[in-house]
């Protein structure tokens, strides 16, 4: 079984690259691996993934990857050139973009190679969401469900949905085909605009592999300490 410090992605999710590096080396004693999203990646581009690395990390790339399948492979192949640990794709763009982009990271010749997850449904997202703006019929959980069985399918490593979902989808697709949860607030902290969450300690019990967690860390008065206390859910959690 992983570490839980190695389970934990912190979401570095600002426009300022000064911001975020001044994160990763308060945070870098204690947390290792960081999400970067297209906030950051939008204003700094791949000036934040070396900055990253330079501090020893590792890098979720959260770009969310949605596009003609060609596009797509090659956006793929970008992505494990820049030596990142995993990105994601958006599974609603079909078995066949997914698969592309498992191609383009196997054309990479990185090794190893990305983990490639696919998007399910955004934790900002419920039934109302899908229902009255999706115009999907299913319930949440049938309709992420249905996500991740494409995305095994197309061959991905794994899929970006809430801890809720998790048991299902470990029942569905293996215990080795990968969960990261997006989202998770600690114990007693306000869910803000995430709506199907649980805390660290119930994520993990629920089989997820991998945490994201952003502004509980990011924005308290001490993120150092802030990050310790979720690892210390997690340990709990896990045992």
């Amino acid at each position: 079984m992983m570490d839980v410090d190695s389970r934990l992605f912190v979401a570095l999710d600002t426009a300022e690259l000064d911001r975020a590096r001044r994160l990763v080396e308060m945070l870098t004693p204690v947390v290792r691996r960081f999400k970067i999203g297209s906030e950051l990646f939008t204003a700094a581009g791949p000036a934040a993934l070396a900055m990253v690395h330079q501090a020893g990390g590792e890098v979720f790339l959260d770009l969310k990857f949605h596009d003609i399948p060609a596009t797509v492979a090659g956006a793929a192949r970008a992505a494990a050139a820049l030596g990142v640990f995993m990105f994601n794709v958006h599974a609603a763009g079909g078995e066949e973009m997914m698969a592309q982009a498992r191609e383009g990271v196997r054309g990479s010749g990185r090794l190893p190679p990305p983990l490639v997850l696919g998007v399910t449904l955004l934790t900002s997202a419920d039934r109302r969401v899908l229902a009255e703006e999706m115009r999907v019929g299913e319930e949440p959980g049938t309709y992420v469900l249905r996500m991740a069985r494409a995305a095994h399918a197309a061959g991905l490593d794994g899929v970006v949905a809430s801890a809720q979902e998790a048991p299902a989808i470990k029942a569905a697709c293996g215990a080795s085909f990968v969960v990261v949860a997006p989202g998770i607030r600690p114990a007693g902290a306000d869910a803000q605009d995430q709506r199907r969450t649980l805390t660290p300690g119930e994520a993990l019990r629920a089989g997820c592999d991998f945490l994201v967690v952003g502004r509980p860390i990011t924005r308290a008065p001490d993120p150092r300490d802030a990050a310790r206390r979720i690892l210390d859910e997690m340990a709990a959690g896990a045992r």
